[in-house]
């Protein structure tokens, strides 16, 4: 009677003990699987889903989807006009300027002179000025083109430009000093722009009203044409 006893509860201590054991492993294996977690797609949603057998939603998938990457154009930059080119000129003309004298002022009729250095083919000078000196050292007015070639390059004395004359009256040596503006022309200086240095000298005998002569005339132009 006593062994059944003992028996039984030998027993019943291996079933408590079985069952406690059953349902801890349980536990433990809902545990674990509660944290198992997938990633599910559906186009560029990407939506995360835990559970113990975790199941994408109707129209998600665990497969991630490729992303198409479409090119962007490449970028296009605007070709910009070349700059006007700018071309050195360093010219000497040696001619004649015919001069007529009045009681208030002078007038150069006639300039002209044939041209040699750099001169891009313009080898030919042509002008007329005018000043009216009431000293030894006054403005002068004028304007000439140089030629050649077909071409032609006008150009005017600007504000700057003055004659002095080596001596207060005549006979003396009249030199000329200023800037030569350049104002388009013709041919392939057509719409020209630029300025030009001058240096010179003429001789004068005679500051008489009524006066009449021509004299040798030198003159050096030294700047840069730009033509469009």
């Amino acid at each position: 009677m006593t062994m059944n006893k003992n028996f039984k509860a030998t027993a019943v201590k291996i079933f408590i003990a079985f069952t406690a054991l059953t349902v801890l492993t349980a536990n433990t294996s809902i545990v674990n699987a509660a944290t198992k977690t997938i990633v599910c797609y559906k186009g560029t949603v990407a939506k995360k889903v835990t559970a113990a057998s975790p199941k994408c939603p109707t129209g998600y998938s665990t497969k991630k989807p490729v992303v198409k990457v479409t090119p962007k154009p490449a970028a296009t930059t605007a070709t910009k006009p070349a700059a006007a080119g700018a071309t050195a000129f360093n010219g000497t003309y040696k001619g004649k300027i015919s001069m007529l004298w009045s009681a208030s002022d002078v007038q150069a009729t006639s300039v002209t002179g044939a041209g040699t250095g750099t001169i891009l083919g313009l080898d030919t000078l042509s002008g007329s000025g005018s000043s009216a000196p009431s000293s030894q050292c006054d403005s002068i007015n004028g304007s000439g083109t140089l030629s050649g070639g077909g071409n032609t390059l006008k150009v005017t004395f600007d504000t700057s430009s003055k004659a002095c004359g080596a001596e207060g009256a005549a006979p003396t040596v009249v030199s000329i000093t200023g800037t030569a503006v350049i104002n388009g022309g013709t041919g392939k200086y057509a719409g020209a722009t630029g300025t030009l240095k001058v240096t010179g000298s003429f001789a004068v005998n005679s500051t008489e009203a009524g006066t009449k002569e021509s004299t040798a005339l030198t003159l050096t132009l030294v700047g840069n044409i730009s033509t469009k």
